[in-house]
């Protein structure tokens, strides 16, 4: 029997069961959905792309997958050349995991064990409230969403506060001394509420850390390739360490990297063996994935998606203009992302099944109706999806 995720196994309604994807589309047997939230945000090509598929097929020629302990391959050197050539200043250094939790596990094994390794006694943690940062045990620890993680208790080591910087700037006064890393989701907390704040928090972090000699770590599992608009957000402030994953293979098989800078790299460098980073998940680099990931960062840069996600924006901003109810908080967009916050979860019961209907699949959580489209999205198809979260209001 299949144990479903984020769901009461008990009460739940059947789910969709989908018999092909191609395009912004799912299909059942008798009907077809327009995808709203690309998989969990990570389908950004759109299912069945010519390009991702033929690299699939012709990495299997060859090998599916062999391990890294000992072993090496081209699509993994080469993923890794080109993401240290397409990502900011210096973040050269590729660490593959299998999906985005893993690769924040990592990069706060990284922190931890840089501080470690040069003598440091920093055992703290900064973090945001309401951060999300995957279902593992350590980004549980550093989240803050009671709906997620409520059976963890207490959170020892780690602080939370807001996306304020008198809150940011108290924190690093009191605590600067201690803390190992401030992680944070940048511009967008995604499973967290969908919640936007402004580039010059981010800007006066990197400032703090860099006095206080805390390492900053950005976790662009969701926000990386273009969702906030932006390529990624480390391209507007660099932080020390990166989380990839989600759009890294365009959704087409889970893999994550972590990523970091050479003076995180160098902590580790050492003829002492205890100084090496201890951690080797099974499928890291794996041939499939790291093919997959190469053609579709080849569609981001060719296909002039920077412009796709700001005409994705446009279009949002102008079906959602003068949209208002009382049932709602608040309208968020950034990008290619949308999110209706309610005042009340209630007012939610019932809409997934009014957008099924409709022909477009949406998958709300807690107070958020919102979607994340695939950047391949034509304007009638995400008219359409607007245009269903509307109606919701008006029934």
């Amino acid at each position: 029997m299949i144990w479903y995720p984020y769901q009461q196994m008990k009460t739940m309604a059947p789910p969709i069961r989908v018999t092909d994807a191609r395009g912004v589309y799912l299909y059942t047997e008798d009907t077809k959905l327009i995808d709203s939230v690309s998989s969990w945000w990570s389908v950004i090509h759109g299912y069945h792309h010519p390009v991702l598929d033929e690299a699939i097929r012709s990495q299997l020629d060859h090998f599916a997958h062999v391990m890294l302990g000992g072993l090496t391959h081209e699509p993994v050197e080469q993923l890794s050349a080109k993401l240290a050539d397409w990502l900011p200043g210096d973040l050269d250094y590729c660490f593959f995991s299998d999906s985005g939790s893993v690769a924040v596990e990592v990069a706060l094994k990284m922190a931890l064990q840089f501080n470690t390794n040069r003598g440091s006694k920093r055992d703290t943690v900064l973090a945001l409230t309401h951060a999300y940062h995957g279902d593992t045990f350590k980004t549980m620890e550093v989240g803050d969403d009671e709906d997620y993680h409520f059976a963890f208790g207490e959170k020892k080591g780690v602080i939370h506060i807001p996306t304020e910087i008198p809150a940011l700037e108290r924190a690093f006064a009191e605590s600067g001394d201690r803390l190992t890393c401030f992680i944070v989701e940048p511009l967008l907390q995604g499973a967290g509420g969908m919640l936007m704040y402004d580039v010059s928090f981010l800007k006066r972090a990197r400032e703090l850390c860099d006095r206080y000699d805390v390492l900053l770590i950005f976790d662009e599992v969701a926000t990386g390739f273009g969702r906030t608009g932006n390529r990624f957000v480390s391209d507007l402030v660099l932080p020390d360490i990166l989380c990839l994953g989600k759009a890294l293979t365009g959704g087409y098989i889970g893999h994550a990297v972590t990523v970091a800078n050479k003076r995180v790299y160098d902590g580790f460098y050492s003829d002492d063996p205890p100084h090496a980073l201890m951690h080797g998940p099974t499928f890291m680099g794996n041939a499939l994935a790291c093919s997959v990931a190469l053609k579709s960062i080849q569609l981001f840069e060719e296909g002039n998606y920077p412009e796709r996600i700001r005409r994705i924006e446009a279009i949002t901003r102008r079906e959602m203009a003068g949209f208002a109810d009382p049932r709602v908080k608040e309208v968020r967009i950034m990008g290619g992302c949308v999110c209706i916050e309610v005042h009340d979860a209630v007012v939610l019961d019932g809409f997934k099944k009014f957008a099924y209907d409709r022909g477009v699949f949406s998958r709300p959580f807690l107070r958020y109706m919102y979607a994340m489209v695939p950047y391949v999205i034509e304007e009638e198809q995400l008219v359409k999806i607007l245009d269903t979260m509307k109606a919701w209001f008006r029934r």
